[in-house]
């Protein structure tokens, strides 16, 4: 089923003619920025709240509140986890600003006692499917080689996966990894990994607030199909001078922020570098792999309305055999933003954004390069309205230009045979309009309403072929199997033509139904379009996959997710419950014909087909939130498939012939489908020198194929497969611990240090990345080959500020 989305204009404006935007007691507004008292940064997700009138409001991404309420004299809450709360008497007879500036729990204390250290549940908010995690809980996370990771701990949360250990990019709901959208201060990371996978690029250390939106996500995000990972850097201490870092068994790290103009203008500025390849020449090793990344942020508080941030990002992997195989890759991003407050109840952002992401690759002993990548420059200006007390307006528009780099082969030496080749660049615009509505109906009853626009324009391109029919992909009806069309005709097009467009409406809809003091139901329906589409035919991401766009034979992919949820606090909320199930559909999923070549492949239309995928599951995340001992438990059962139906073609003889389609047209299991996923987390605070963190994780095994059979061809026993994704791998489990030590200091002592002691992989488990098969020379027998990455890995990390 659809949702008819033509009647969602009338909707809103149905909902809107029956509030009344106008109360008619005079009403003032209380508006203002909270910020660390310690480092004078803005704080994300403040709650001020106003007991008598069981209402409030929350900080934007800058800080930013704003709260009309009846003239009267109130007591005011600001709450934020990890700090202590404020308590202020506001006597309200007309517009008035007020800053906070909020002081941490245990600067207060002589010893570190923990209340709080999971993210707290608004039942109230319809916003549904979001998970949030602070730095600190990230931090607490036991991981492979101690280097604390933000995409290892999403994992944990409940529908979110990946392929296994060393892959890269994360899937959420049944979605492939590059359905998500990854934003850094707000520009599109499209590599999220480091050495293939083993670590992620975000520096912790630089990280302000990871939120994930797996479902009812706002209009001002599209893109992406699946989810939306948006991650803020810190902006830096205006106040004092501070370092810290960490120093790791393969890799360190440091960071310094400090002011520049004091409670002004502020600079962050963090690196990270592995080095454990210095020590591979040492065991007669000239094999290299090592990463170096660096994070930057400057901002300026010209006054109370007007603020300038300049944030960047760049980093670099290497993998080099004997410098004959050199592999380079990595992603820089650069953003300029300025907020401005037009007035008490409207605030702007206006961002413009670079992204680059790279990928390099040298040949020595053939003699080439290869450069490929993906850039783009974004546009975006985005306006918050404060219309009243329980109804508020985001509306905004984006634009988008991008350049796709498929490859281009050159010559290293003087001495190489290799003649210089560029496969044909893409180019495409994407813009959005887009309304977001935030809308208190009642005491009990939260809705949540949008309406994005997008539109996507693929551009004029030095080459582009023209097949007959418009069917770059045909079909053998004699030999049964799909190949590459031959182009009839190659037309060159102006840079400023379109090759193709689309526009797409995408409608949001979420509700929140309190039914006490302590529980409520959410529901909510999100239509989202993707315009780019990732080349690979792994299960996960690889540096050397290829970006392309969608145009004249690729459709942009649609989906239609639904969700369902019921939401508790417990026990004063130091337990929450949050269960939900949903529903997604995909629409023009690309899969690809058998033996398919992605790889410097300069017409990849031969060998895509649009197909369509389906996901639906159950999800449960059972916290606690206080005490000595916190944590969580997450299940999710899921089911995620995806089929692409034969087409009906009509042969040179005027004969019309239906195709089989891929796996006959039947539904498969996607490569990230995975029926059952627990994760278990749990940190305890001994006292206040020692605390121990562990987490669990068990997954059904990933789909795979294996041979069903073989035959014989000139001496060589050559294996053949069945029908896509029908075997499992092993089951994949797993029990991670660390223990973190605080030594004491004396107040004099100005360096304040910490060591973990983590175990990855307590007991030893061999979980299989792939199993492959071979003939066993010695006995002539097939025999299967598990390949595990990790067995247990012990490592220590000492972490150090001042």
């Amino acid at each position: 089923m659809r949702f008819p989305y033509r009647f969602l204009p009338a909707c809103l404006l149905i909902l809107l003619a029956a509030s009344p935007l106008l109360a008619q007691e005079q009403r003032y507004t209380l508006s203002g920025t909270i910020s660390d008292a310690g480092s004078n940064e803005s704080l994300i997700g403040v709650s001020i709240l106003v007991p008598d009138l069981r209402t409030g409001a929350t900080t934007n991404e800058y800080g930013f509140y704003s709260l009309t309420l009846p003239a009267g004299t109130y007591d005011i809450v600001i709450r934020y986890l990890g700090f202590s709360d404020i308590r202020q008497t506001v006597d309200l007879t007309t517009d008035r600003r007020l800053d906070f500036n909020m002081a941490e729990e245990a600067e207060q204390l002589d010893e570190v006692v923990v209340t709080e250290q999971a993210e707290q549940l608004d039942i109230r908010r319809p916003q549904m499917s979001v998970a949030t995690l602070k730095t600190e809980t990230i931090k607490q996370i036991p991981v492979v080689l101690g280097e604390a990771d933000v995409i290892k701990s999403i994992l944990l949360l409940p529908g979110v996966t990946n392929a296994g250990e060393s892959s890269s990019g994360f899937n959420v709901r049944g979605g492939a990894a590059d359905q998500n959208l990854i934003l850094l201060d707000e520009a599109t990371i499209f590599n999220s990994s480091h050495l293939f996978g083993f670590f992620s690029v975000f520096n912790p250390d630089a990280i302000k607030d990871i939120k994930l939106y797996k479902g009812g996500i706002p209009a001002r995000y599209g893109g992406r199909v699946s989810s939306v990972l948006e991650i803020y850097q810190k902006e830096g201490n205006s106040r004092e001078f501070h370092m810290n870092g960490g120093i790791g068994a393969v890799a360190s790290r440091l960071l310094a922020e400090g002011p520049i103009v004091k409670d002004r203008a502020a600079f962050l500025a963090g690196g990270r570098a592995s080095y454990a390849h210095l020590f591979l020449p040492l065991l007669d090793i000239d094999n290299k792999a090592y990463f170096y990344d660096l994070n930057t942020k400057l901002n300026y508080r010209v006054d109370d309305r007007n603020s300038l941030y300049l944030s960047g990002y760049f980093g670099r992997d290497l993998f080099s055999i004997n410098d004959l195989f050199v592999n380079t890759y990595g992603n820089a991003v650069v953003n300029f933003r300025w907020n401005h407050l037009f007035s008490d109840k409207l605030f702007s952002n206006l961002s413009l954004i670079y992204s680059d992401y790279y990928y390099g690759l040298e040949l020595d002993f053939v003699g080439f390069e290869w450069d490929s990548g993906i850039r783009n420059f974004n546009l975006k200006y985005d306006l918050k309205h404060y219309l009243r007390d329980g109804l508020q307006i985001n509306y905004g528009l984006h634009n988008t230009y991008y350049v796709f780099n498929p490859g281009k082969i050159s010559p290293n030496s003087p001495e190489s045979g290799i003649v210089e080749e560029q496969l044909t660049k893409k180019y495409a615009n994407e813009n959005a309009l887009y309304v977001d509505v935030s809308h208190d109906i009642s005491s009990r009853l939260s809705l949540g309403y949008g309406l994005r626009i997008s539109q996507f324009n693929r551009l004029g391109q030095d080459e582009f072929y023209v097949y007959e029919n418009d069917n770059p992909v045909a079909f053998d009806e004699f030999s049964l199997v799909y190949q590459e069309a031959t182009p009839i005709d190659t037309l060159s097009t102006d840079r400023l033509e379109t090759l193709d467009k689309f526009l797409n409406l995408e409608p949001r809809v979420s509700l929140a139904y309190v039914l006490g003091e302590n529980s409520s139901v959410k529901a909510s329906y999100t239509r989202m379009a993707q315009y780019l589409h990732l080349l690979s035919n792994t299960s996960s991401p690889t540096p050397l996959d290829v970006w392309t766009p969608s145009g004249p034979y690729t459709r942009p992919q649609l989906v239609d997710q639904y969700a369902l949820g019921y939401f508790r606090n417990i026990a004063d909320r130091d337990y929450s419950l949050e269960t939900e199930v949903f529903y997604k559909e995909v629409q023009n999923r690309i899969d690809y014909i058998d033996g398919a070549n992605l790889i410097a492949n300069n017409a990849i239309e031969q060998v895509i087909l649009n197909g369509e995928a389906r996901a639906y599951g159950w999800e449960v995340l059972l916290r606690k939130n206080t005490g000595a001992l916190t944590g969580w438990i997450a299940y999710t059962l899921a089911k995620s498939e995806q089929r692409t139906p034969g087409r009906q073609t009509v042969t040179g003889t005027g004969r019309t012939v239906q195709e089989p389609g891929i796996n006959f047209g039947e539904w498969y299991n996607t490569p990230y489908d995975k029926r059952h996923d627990l994760a278990i987390f749990g940190s305890y605070e001994i006292d206040d020198r020692w605390s121990l963190n562990s987490n669990f994780i068990f997954q059904t095994g990933q789909p795979t194929n294996y041979p069903v059979g073989q035959f014989e061809f000139e001496g060589l026993v050559v294996p053949y497969y069945g029908l896509r994704n029908q075997e499992r791998l092993p089951a994949y489990h797993r029990l991670d611990i660390s223990a973190t030590l605080r030594p004491r200091r004396s107040r004099e002592k100005k360096v304040r240090g910490e060591w973990i002691f983590s175990v990855y992989n307590v007991y030893n488990r061999m979980n299989a990345a792939s199993i492959n098969f071979r003939q066993n020379q010695d006995t002539g027998r097939n025999e299967a080959v598990r390949t595990s990455i990790f067995g247990i890995v012990p490592s220590v990390t000492y972490n150090f500020s001042f």
